[in-house]
């Protein structure tokens, strides 16, 4: 798995899942064909294969000052999920690659689950005796106090209308709920600090309690937006959702605000899902963004 420094912080890429996901079309709402087809020769192969839409679940490890810390902890083994195929009773290496990166679960001290959503929570649980019991027994999981409330089954005004609801049946019962049972969970909101240089901030839209986690140290800076981005192409799209937004004005207008903020700062962003070099500076461009695959040089001559 890939490594590398956001001045004195350590990020590592945990991968879980790689694979075609869906055709355009059926990822982006407000697809226009023409406009797609005029970025895919700058998204082929590693971001578009064969028409399709292709992607990674990643978690993100980071190491700050003898703190070990896991953001986002997608799928998970052994989960229920018939209303999203690729992702049922998935069995794949997502703790021996932790281990490759040099980690076991009980060196992580603080789990950060960016919002409630399926791909996300699903390592913070592994099935043990028929039980679904803590993965990460030493951490502390912090989970948007928001999204602990409206995705509890039992919230019918939450959950019970929720756009996301028939894809994320079962989450909150096999990854969510045991945590809390187990007193592991921290509810928190904007502007908590994760530790010194690490602070997450509301980014709704998405899910209405989506917190993005900003990092700064050594003068550099990175944004881990989760899935604030989905897909490269909505770098050069912003007004494009994923279908998967609970409210597509807000999801929108929280977009365009982290690539302002990406590219007026010098910022790299860190996605949940992005394929290719798996994060990605911005810049400004003819009234938009487009993504920058190495550190830009103003920014590097802003800190110098």
């Amino acid at each position: 798995m890939e490594s590398f420094n956001i001045g004195r912080l350590r990020v590592h890429r945990i991968e879980e899942w790689q694979g075609r996901f869906a055709p355009p079309e059926a990822m982006f709402q407000g697809f226009d064909e023409a406009t797609f087809a005029r970025y895919v020769p700058l998204l082929e192969p590693g971001h578009v294969r064969d028409g399709q839409v292709y992607g990674f679940l990643q978690s993100w490890l980071i190491e700050a000052e003898g703190r070990t810390i896991l953001y986002d902890t997608g799928a998970g083994n052994a989960k229920e999920r018939p209303r999203i195929p690729i992702f049922h009773r998935l069995d794949g290496d997502f703790l021996a690659n932790l281990s490759a990166a040099g980690f076991a679960p009980d060196d992580i001290d603080t789990v950060i689950c960016s919002h409630l959503h399926i791909d996300h929570v699903g390592w913070n649980t592994m099935l043990r005796d028929g039980a679904w019991v803590p993965t990460f027994r030493n951490a502390q999981y912090v989970f948007p106090a928001i999204e602990r409330v409206f995705w509890d089954p039992a919230n019918a005004e939450g959950y019970g209308k929720a756009r996301g609801k028939p894809g994320n049946a079962n989450v909150f019962e096999d990854s969510v709920q045991p945590i809390l049972d187990a007193g592991l969970a921290l509810l928190v909101g904007e502007g908590y600090v994760v530790a010194p240089g690490l602070t997450l901030y509301a980014a709704p839209g998405h899910t209405p309690g989506h917190l993005v986690l900003r990092a700064e140290s050594g003068g550099e800076r990175a944004l881990f937006v989760a899935d604030i981005l989905h897909h490269l192409v909505q770098i050069f799209v912003p007004e494009w959702n994923s279908m998967f937004c609970e409210d597509f004005d807000q999801a929108r207008r929280t977009r365009f605000g982290i690539l302002a903020e990406a590219a007026d700062t010098g910022a790299c962003l860190i996605p949940a899902h992005f394929a290719g070099s798996h994060h990605v500076w911005v810049k400004r461009e003819s009234g938009g963004f487009r993504p920058l695959y190495a550190r830009p040089i103003e920014a590097a001559k802003s800190r110098s």
